[in-house]
């Protein structure tokens, strides 16, 4: 125990890190069979078995308690990246390559899918002229804006903009993990929905194949 903390103090620290992680886990449940807009902060209190009040020990808001769920979710992210072989020169015009990138992504979609269709029902609720749809997918999308990044910086053409095709991605993922089922889908599903979307992706970043005729 660290020194000048009591046995009543560490005692609290404990109880507040266990009703924060059955509110988090409330949360996500709620998220999943209700949808993050039909789902009130008593909903969740009661299904984690708290008082009202002790939501607010914790978080501001279900915005606050949801950016809480996104960093968990983000965390795991970095952790699959750190994990792999992942640097900064990545080439999304290899196919290879951009198979490995857009499998880490749908692959932490589709394991946080309540938070991610959280985020994304709160992006279609938010003032359009606020611009926060926007700045997300913006930040959602910076690993991949880099990598877009590196292949202008050696002269690769690629469709547009780098932070617009990074975000244009980003929002093409995050609309399929939206409408696609939420049960839980076979392994051959997942990777029939990597090949189609790496596909799809690869001819624009690529450039159209050298047999097409250009009149």
């Amino acid at each position: 125990m660290p020194r000048g903390t009591t046995p009543e103090t560490a005692t609290r620290k404990v109880k507040a890190a266990q009703t924060r992680t059955a509110l988090l886990d409330a949360a996500r449940r709620l998220f999943t069979e209700r949808g993050y807009l039909n789902t009130k902060i008593t909903d969740i209190t009661a299904a984690a078995g708290r008082a009202t009040g002790s939501f607010y020990e914790h978080f501001a808001s279900k915005e606050e308690l949801l950016q809480a769920l996104l960093a968990e979710m983000e965390a795991s992210a970095d952790e699959q990246l750190a994990s792999g072989d992942h640097p900064k020169d990545h080439d999304l015009t290899d196919r290879a390559q951009l198979r490995d990138h857009l499998a880490i992504a749908w692959t932490v979609m589709r394991q946080h899918r309540p938070v991610t269709v959280a985020l994304f029902q709160s992006m279609i609720a938010a003032d359009p002229a606020s611009g926060s749809a926007w700045r997300d997918l913006r930040d959602q999308t910076t690993a991949l804006r880099e990598h877009l990044e590196y292949l202008r910086d050696r002269d690769h053409p690629l469709p547009g903009d780098p932070q617009l095709v990074a975000a244009a991605i980003g929002a093409m993922l995050a609309t399929l993990n939206y409408a696609m089922p939420a049960t839980d889908l076979p392994a051959r599903d997942d990777d029939r929905t990597l090949d189609t979307l790496t596909d799809l992706l690869l001819h624009g970043l690529a450039g159209p194949s050298s047999s097409r005729v250009v009149s």
